[in-house]
């Protein structure tokens, strides 16, 4: 019987590029907010963090984007190597890329939904004075 595949297993699993790109994705998703309760908490002060939501809006897809490409890229490493591996096999691979990929995107959809809450408030301290 084999064991279930979960993603705190593919974490757990994953080599050590991935699991840093994974708390870059996730240390970056819990900043994105932090900054935008800051931000939208300073009252009629506007301190730095558009920057780094703007910055993150793009930067987060890519890099969980990178990390997917590395891990697909090692998978076929170790497939040109060993051969032809049945799917059970590769799948906790597989997993591995399609994990990056769709936290990569899901922190990138918080940075967009974080930078517009963001820029609406500074819009309306603009526009109000």
């Amino acid at each position: 019987m084999s064991r279930s595949i979960t993603p705190l297993t593919v974490f757990f699993d994953a080599s050590v590029p991935v699991k840093v790109i994974v708390l870059a994705l996730v240390v970056a998703l819990i900043a994105a907010v932090l900054v935008t309760v800051r931000k939208v908490m300073s009252g009629p002060h506007l301190n730095g963090g558009s920057t780094f939501l703007s910055a993150l809006r793009l930067g987060a897809p890519l890099l969980g984007l990178l990390g997917g490409a590395y891990n697909l890229l090692m998978i076929f490493i170790g497939v040109s190597n060993q051969g032809p591996q049945p799917l059970n096999v590769l799948a906790p691979g597989l997993a591995e890329a399609a994990f990056l990929l769709v936290l990569g995107l899901i922190v990138g959809v918080v940075a967009v939904v974080c930078h517009w809450i963001v820029e609406a408030r500074v819009d309306r301290l603009v526009l109000k004075a």
